[in-house]
């Protein structure tokens, strides 16, 4: 009986603690801890909607990478409670460095995210119309988006500072696009290598690997169908021809090496993955190029390259 009365006793001695103590107490678990936390108590609802926790949450150089924006986004930004900034920045994208970049937090635990646009890449021959044209679309987060019209050498490289990234995280890379309204075409069967690497490290790759940028072919590979076979005496003469016959170094079920469709409409491709460490101020290099085939691709619509924490689960 004693026992439980002293049991009883602290539950109550604790949530008669200063809400600011509860507050420090909260700053050091994750925003779902937080409002998992609030529906303890009014006290501890309260706590969670305090500024000192919720800064915990942003990144260090928020104010910095806010300043970078619109005027008129920056301003609306500074006057939300340090909760409603973290919640927007998880919800919607910013545009930062005159239109060129795009940051944004992840929902989970506010890792920072970063999309470098098309006009912030290197596009071998991209401002020829001939080979390339640039566009608007009314879906992309930037102003301007470029579509491949037709090339042979496909060539496209970004570059990204690793103090931007958040440290000790593990990143995904990822090529997004989507096809023209003239389709896609050229890149059925001739794969791109991507590669991710310290630019100037004079080392090996991070990665390196080979990607196909031809969503038609991965959904079938998604779902196999068998078409039926005609029979009968003109059969050989309707029949269409078969596929041209390409070596397949890796497995075709390694669906890895196909884009996915995204939320938003658009598609990504997966380039690779980064472990940023943090405490260094490298440059990351990422490029996708097919310059080996020589065959003749176009009908593509490059929004940028996007760098994303990857789920832990992965």
């Amino acid at each position: 009986m004693v026992v439980i009365m002293q049991e009883q006793q602290e539950a109550v001695e604790f949530h008669d603690l200063p809400e600011g103590c509860i507050e420090n107490v909260l700053s050091f678990t994750t925003p779902r801890d937080v409002a998992r936390l609030s529906l303890v108590s009014s006290t501890f609802r309260s706590a969670a909607q305090s500024d000192s926790v919720w800064d915990k949450f942003l990144p260090s150089d928020y104010r910095s990478i806010i300043s970078q924006c619109d005027e008129e986004i920056d301003n609306s930004l500074y006057v939300l409670s340090k909760k409603d900034l973290y919640v927007n920045l998880t919800q919607k994208p910013i545009l930062i460095d005159d239109g060129k970049k795009s940051f944004q937090l992840d929902k989970v635990d506010g890792k920072k995210c970063y999309m470098l646009s098309a006009r912030s890449l290197f596009i071998v021959w991209g401002d020829t119309p001939r080979y390339w044209k640039w566009i608007s679309v009314p879906d992309s987060r930037f102003s301007q988006v470029a579509e491949l019209v037709s090339v042979c050498w496909f060539e496209i490289r970004g570059w990204i500072n690793t103090s931007m990234l958040s440290p000790n995280t593990l990143y995904g890379v990822y090529l997004v696009f989507k096809a023209s309204t003239s389709r896609t075409y050229g890149f059925e069967y001739q794969p791109c290598e991507a590669s991710i690497l310290i630019a100037g490290g004079g080392g090996d790759p991070v990665v390196e690997r080979n990607v196909f940028l031809d969503a038609e072919r991965g959904r079938r590979l998604r779902y196999q169908i068998v078409p039926r076979r005609r029979t009968g005496i003109f059969s050989r003469y309707l029949e269409p021809p078969p596929p041209p016959q390409v070596e397949q170094t890796e497995s075709v079920d390694d669906l890895q090496k196909y884009p996915k469709e995204r939320t938003d409409g658009w598609l990504e491709m997966e380039l690779g993955e980064y472990f940023n460490e943090g405490g260094d101020d490298k440059e990351v290099e990422i490029s996708v190029c097919e310059v080996k085939g020589g065959g003749w691709k176009g009908g593509l619509v490059l929004q940028g390259i996007e760098i994303k924490p990857k789920p832990k689960s992965c």
